[in-house]
C-alpha cells in the first residue's frame, strides 16, 4: 500500500531531520574523541551511535525518496549533508551564535531543499 505524496514528504522531512540529527551528533562527538591526547572511549561510543542511528533512519528514508521519485544520489546528498551540516551547528549550541543573516541563509537552505525534494519527485 501506498502512502498518500504529502504523507510520504511529510514523513521524509522528519525522517531527514532524525537522520541528519543522529550523523550530527557522530560528527560533534568524533571532533571530541581525542582529548588531551588521549582516546576518549565514551567520545568513541556516542559517535558510533549516532553515525549508526543516522544511516539506519537514512536507509528508511531513501526508500520514501524512490517512492516519491527522488533518485538521483545527487539530490539526495545535498539533502543529507545540508540538513546534517546545519544539524551540527544545533548539537553544538553554535547555530544560536551565528548572526540572524547566517541563520536565515540556513533556514533558507532547508526551504530550498525541500523546494528540490518536492520538483524533483514531480515527472516530466
Amino acid at each position: 500500500m501506498l502512502i498518500e505524496k504529502p504523507l510520504v514528504l511529510l514523513l521524509l522531512i522528519v525522517l531527514t531531520i532524525l537522520s541528519g540529527f543522529g550523523d550530527a551528533q557522530g560528527f560533534f562527538h568524533a571532533s571530541n574523541i581525542w582529548q588531551n591526547g588521549k582516546i576518549s572511549w565514551m567520545e568513541v561510543g556516542k559517535s558510533a551511535a549516532g553515525f549508526s542511528f543516522g544511516i539506519v533512519v537514512y536507509w528508511i528514508v531513501l526508500r520514501y525518496m524512490a517512492q516519491v521519485g527522488v533518485v538521483s544520489p545527487e539530490v539526495q546528498t545535498i539533502i543529507w549533508f545540508v540538513v546534517t551540516l546545519i544539524g551540527v551547528a544545533f548539537v553544538s549550541g553554535q547555530f544560536f551564535k551565528w548572526q540572524l543573516v547566517d541563520q536565515i541563509v540556513a533556514f533558507s537552505l532547508l526551504i530550498g531543499i525541500g523546494w528540490l525534494l518536492i520538483r524533483t519527485s514531480q515527472p516530466g
